[in-house]
């Protein structure tokens, strides 16, 4: 038996390590706050399998990034079977944390009753689309569940960072091995191709500064979802003595049909690189949305959003 100073028998004990002061300390791992709403990404477009690994694959890593964390994937427009809406998902969450609350008292736990939010509802977008932004918010109230719904992901320094990727990936771009800010390019000018009419071009236009910023070239953005829109940045970007031009999808994929951005990219007489996808900083950024939400803040989502 051991005391407050030492083991009583002899016997060594294992003490608990002090925690090292001064700024340099290590920062002390983040889980989950006990009884923390659950994260639910709303997932914009028609549901499938791939749109379902895309989901999947962010949760993974927002998972990764807070241990501890309940996340949960809702379709906007799913079936409620094997891709289920965002509706039912905010239902289902709901009824399990009243169900665990009864257990709790039943079992003479004494226990708070649940207050606050249910769940904090996070889109999957980029940019604003005020169309698709509509749809999740009239969905939550819908549910009639308690939920707070954030702010799209962009613009962000590390959406950025994820367009140069797609862009290297696709031999559009040199790839960023030094993290250098200036680097030269295969593509002499870059179409930042946005979803959501003249809002998101707006806004996509700032993560564009950013993109021009790494790799030395001009970036403008157009509307993918607007007849003539990337064509006629195309052009602009021409008569300014560019030629070899590259369109990036400032998307994360389910948005819209792939058709579409092939379809711009012949209009625009250039080659596209794939949408955003399931790069890491898109789990970051959703997990940066939750926490942002809950007032807490992982050391890996840390960095302020440019606005």
């Amino acid at each position: 038996m051991s005391s407050p100073t030492g083991p009583a028998s002899g016997l060594p004990v294992r003490m608990p390590r002090p925690r090292q002061p001064g700024r340099h300390r290590r920062p002390e791992p983040l889980a989950a706050p006990e009884g923390a709403p659950a994260l639910v990404l709303a997932v914009p477009g028609t549901p499938g399998a791939a749109t379902r690994g895309l989901a999947e694959e962010v949760v993974s890593i927002a998972r990764s990034e807070l241990p501890g964390l309940d996340a949960r994937i809702g379709y906007l427009d799913g079936d409620d079977s094997e891709f289920p809406t965002l509706q039912a998902v905010l239902a289902h969450t709901a009824g399990e944390r009243t169900a665990r609350y009864e257990q709790a008292k039943a079992a003479g736990v004494d226990v708070k009753e649940p207050e606050g939010p249910v769940a904090v509802v996070v889109p999957l977008l980029a940019g604003p689309d005020s169309s698709l932004l509509r749809r999740i918010r009239q969905a939550v109230m819908d549910s009639r569940i308690a939920a707070d719904l954030t702010d799209v992901l962009g613009p962000h320094p590390l959406l950025a960072e994820a367009l140069h990727v797609r862009l290297s990936e696709a031999g559009l771009a040199r790839a960023d091995r030094a993290r250098l800010f200036a680097v030269t390019t295969a593509a002499d000018g870059i179409i930042l191709g946005a979803v959501g009419g003249e809002e998101a071009v707006q806004a996509a236009g700032i993560t564009g500064m950013l993109l021009a910023a790494r790799l030395a070239v001009p970036v403008m953005a157009a509307a993918l979802d607007q007849d003539g829109s990337i064509a006629s940045i195309a052009e602009q970007l021409r008569s300014s003595g560019s030629q070899q031009l590259a369109l990036a999808p400032y998307l994360i994929g389910p948005e819209i049909d792939p058709a579409v951005i092939e379809e711009a990219a012949r209009e625009a007489g250039c080659s596209a690189a794939d949408p955003l996808g399931p790069y890491p900083a898109i789990g970051k950024l959703v997990l940066a949305k939750y926490t942002t939400a809950l007032g807490i803040a992982p050391q890996q989502a840390q960095g302020a959003p440019v606005r």
